[in-house]
């Protein structure tokens, strides 16, 4: 049996428990504003409800302090109710099925840990620790594996994180955190626990570092497209500097020799686009009434 925990280890570990007993609240509030749950993997939740009981049964019967003893069945319950928010949003079930259907797997969840613990609670105070540290070792890769399926998700978005609450993965990481510290101070370090703990926290820095290396690609994609943009528009000004020195003359208007070759019309007035130019022919009638004008006078 183990010995009983030291006064900084209870407060660490109460703070964990703390910040287990919520961090799946932030998402459960995201998923019900957004009536979506896009992006949030179901077999995570199914897996993470699933391992607590094996996390449940070896932090009783290795005696753990009270708080880590609590943490597994609320992070357990917490994990069925967003599962049945999936249910819900992303498969469509109808709420009656959403409900029954977490109901259910904690119901065969909660009777297996009763039925696991008095059977492997009496070889463990004789001195057969291996039933347990199998239990441990269980626990450990279940806690861990619930972290998997969001990478798949995040690998089809490559490497954007959606449908999971960034506040969700602040406070479950601190949780895991403080459990750790609380591990470290008691007493005696418990190294499956401690393991548990550390995956946790090492796949959730992971999905976080994925995002940022989204952003960060993101960032550098529009830095890289507004540079391009202004280099464009540089390119376009010199070209109009250069179209309106108009004429031959380079004075920018149009003289008569340039009036009498009207293939120059069009170019000196823009190639006939834009509201400055009208109608090219129209243009020309009224230039050519000007020339005749021009040489009536001239006689």
């Amino acid at each position: 049996m183990g010995v009983s925990s030291s006064p900084a280890a209870s407060v660490l570990a109460t703070i964990g428990t703390i910040c287990w007993c919520i961090q799946l609240i932030p998402q459960i509030w995201y998923n019900w504003r957004r009536r979506s749950t896009d992006g949030l993997p179901a077999v995570m939740m199914v897996i993470w409800a699933v391992s607590g009981m094996p996390f449940g049964i070896y932090a009783i019967i290795q005696d753990l302090n009270i708080p880590l003893q609590c943490q597994p069945h609320i992070f357990g319950l917490l994990s069925l109710i967003t599962w049945g928010q999936i249910l819900k949003y992303t498969h469509k079930f109808p709420s009656w099925k959403a409900i029954a259907y977490p109901v259910a797997l904690g119901a065969v969840i909660g009777s297996t840990e009763a039925a696991c613990i008095l059977p492997l609670k009496t070889p463990y105070r004789n001195g057969v620790t291996w039933p347990l540290m199998l239990i441990g070792i269980i626990a450990a890769i279940l806690l861990a594996s619930g972290l998997v399926p969001p990478y798949f998700e995040i690998a089809k978005h490559h490497g954007e994180v959606i449908g999971i609450s960034f506040a969700f993965l602040t406070v479950d990481f601190s949780g895991a955190l403080f459990s750790l510290l609380s591990l470290v101070v008691d007493y005696e370090f418990d190294i499956f626990a401690g393991v548990m703990y550390v995956a946790c926290i090492l796949l959730e820095l992971g999905i976080f570092g994925c995002h940022l290396w989204w952003l960060t690609r993101m960032w550098l994609r529009k830095r890289s497209a507004r540079k391009d943009e202004e280099e464009n528009g540089r390119g376009n000004g010199t070209l109009g500097e250069e179209g309106s020195e108009g004429s031959e003359n380079g004075t920018g208007f149009i003289d008569e020799k340039d009036l009498e070759n009207k293939d120059l019309v069009p170019m000196a007035l823009g190639d006939g686009e834009g509201p400055v130019v009208g109608d090219i022919r129209q243009t020309e009638n009224a230039i050519a009434e000007k020339m005749q004008e021009k040489k009536r006078k001239w006689k």
